[in-house]
């Protein structure tokens, strides 16, 4: 009877079957990304949107203070989704600014290891990888960037904006050698830094220009240089040659004075030397001190310079 009972139990058992487990269907819209959302329903912290799974456990929150305008039911709203800080998928009709692909000058609000968030007008900032960064930077600092989709359908931003500065530029026209020009740098090479100037042209500043290296993002005041054929301006960060000559002669001048009224540098002195101690060229720096010797304000013996006697101070 036993092996009856068991070899009965045992068609049996087989022929048992579960009922199938319902998937919940999985949320088609997630954090850092823009929507167009149904609102499902209203409650006393705000709306309700339809998260488009069926289930109503899925709705997600546009709370009262992220509402530009009184929103009602069935109304289709035009919301920016983000994580609050529990984790939950909230929305909020503050939305950027700026459409994908443009370009714009976005403030620094977050810095981390992995990359950095800038402000784009929207409820949250949009996250920037470490490699579309260009160099290092500061919470505060406003750059140069444009807001794109990643690989994962969230919205994110970079500061590779070469191709898109050659299309909103235009050619410098009726500008002149020595026309002086504002603008804020975009990018930084091994040639020089690249700026957009106010007046949408390009302009390049070679290293040799440039007395200290400025940062990307940085506004700056330059002098033209030279207009190139393809509608580019080339532009220095230096003075001319007469102003630079009186500046630099006001570095010596100020060292002499801090030293007893002498130093260990002259005109047979390193280039490199020269430029570690005043951050200008060797060439420059003979200039000045032609200029202090002519005005009978130093003299040179044994490489070292000397404050004349009744300027010492």
């Amino acid at each position: 009877m036993a092996g009856m009972n068991n070899s009965f139990r045992g068609p049996s058992h087989q022929r048992e079957r579960r009922s199938p487990r319902l998937e919940r269907p999985v949320c088609k819209y997630g954090p850092s990304t823009v929507a167009v959302l149904k609102v499902a329903r209203k409650s006393e912290m705000g709306a309700f949107l339809d998260a488009e799974t069926g289930s109503t456990n899925d709705d997600i929150l546009l709370h009262k203070t992220q509402q530009t305008a009184e929103v009602q039911v069935g109304d289709m709203v035009k919301v920016f989704l983000y994580l609050d800080p529990k984790h939950r998928l909230t929305a909020s009709m503050r939305v950027p600014k700026l459409k994908e692909g443009q370009i714009a000058r976005m403030r620094v609000i977050n810095v981390s290891k992995d990359g950095a968030f800038l402000d784009v007008g929207a409820e949250r900032g949009i996250f920037m990888p470490y490699a579309g960064m260009r160099g290092k930077l500061q919470i505060g600092e406003v750059v140069w960037a444009k807001l794109y989709t990643d690989k994962s359908g969230r919205l994110a931003v970079t500061m590779v904006v070469e191709d898109e500065m050659r299309r909103a530029s235009i050619k410098a026209e009726n500008v002149r050698i020595g026309q002086t020009v504002r603008g804020s740098v975009y990018n930084i090479t091994d040639s020089g830094a690249f700026m957009l100037t106010t007046e949408r042209y390009i302009a390049f500043i070679s290293h040799k220009e440039m007395p200290e290296r400025p940062k990307v993002g940085q506004d700056l005041t330059a002098r033209v240089t030279f207009v190139r054929p393809d509608g580019r301006i080339n532009a220095s960060l230096r003075e001319i040659k007469e102003k630079a000559m009186e500046s630099d002669s006001d570095k010596v001048l100020m060292l002499l004075q801090s030293n007893n009224g002498r130093m260990p540098y002259c005109d047979s002195s390193s280039p490199e030397l020269i430029q570690g101690k005043f951050k200008i060229s060797k060439a420059a720096f003979k200039r000045a001190l032609g200029h202090l010797y002519k005005e009978g304000m130093i003299e040179m013996k044994d490489g070292w310079t000397y404050l004349k006697g009744e300027l010492k101070s």
